[in-house]
């Protein structure tokens, strides 16, 4: 892990929540403030549960669990991570020129995309850049897909794409899955990441 094991990291953001909302400071404004523009009426909007797991090469392991909400405007993104009290965690916007983290103690960290910063935050990788297509239960575009499996309907159930397995699993009426199951086996750990729609 990088530092800090997950739980450490989740315990002091869920005290410094806490401490904040008994402060009455202010936590970032809800997810629908992003805009309300043309490009919010195409907006790709997920709000649900996220866990994430990593094995460690010696067997340790770490779990991370909460809520997320999502929204994707194409050119703009943001994604808010929370405990599973609901308290704030974390905001990640990105945009094509930058990434920009927001804590919920108003701190800020930029960096060029926003795969850097959800590993900040999690310590662990989470694709961020990846759910954006993953989550409409497609691969990302640009990127070789391995043993795509579809289901009887047609629609992508598994996949391999950037070094991850995807797995899409309840599709909804709207046409994209209700649950996204990823892994990622490195040398030293094995990531899992679960997304449960709302």
């Amino acid at each position: 892990m990088s530092g800090k094991s997950i739980p450490r990291l989740v315990r002091a953001s869920v005290m410094a929540a806490v401490a904040l909302t008994l402060a009455a400071c202010a936590t970032p404004d809800p997810l629908g403030s992003l805009g309300t523009g043309d490009a919010a009426h195409h907006a790709v909007m997920r709000t649900g549960r996220f866990a994430v797991q990593v094995v460690q090469a010696d067997g340790k392991q770490d779990a991370v669990q909460g809520g997320f909400a999502w929204r994707d405007e194409g050119s703009r993104l943001r994604l808010d991570l929370s405990t599973p009290m609901g308290a704030t965690l974390a905001r990640i916007d990105a945009n094509p020129a930058q990434a920009r983290l927001t804590r919920s103690d108003g701190s800020v960290e930029l960096a060029e995309d926003p795969d850097a910063l959800a590993r900040r935050v999690l310590g662990a990788d989470v694709p961020v850049s990846g759910l954006r297509a993953w989550l409409q239960g497609r691969p990302l575009p640009g990127l070789p897909v391995e043993g795509a499996r579809h289901d009887a309907a047609g629609r992508l159930v598994w996949f391999e794409q950037d070094g991850w397995q995807v797995a899409l699993e309840r599709y909804r009426e709207d046409g994209t899955p209700g649950l996204v199951r990823l892994s990622r086996q490195a040398a030293d750990r094995r990531v899992s990441v679960r997304l449960v729609m709302s």
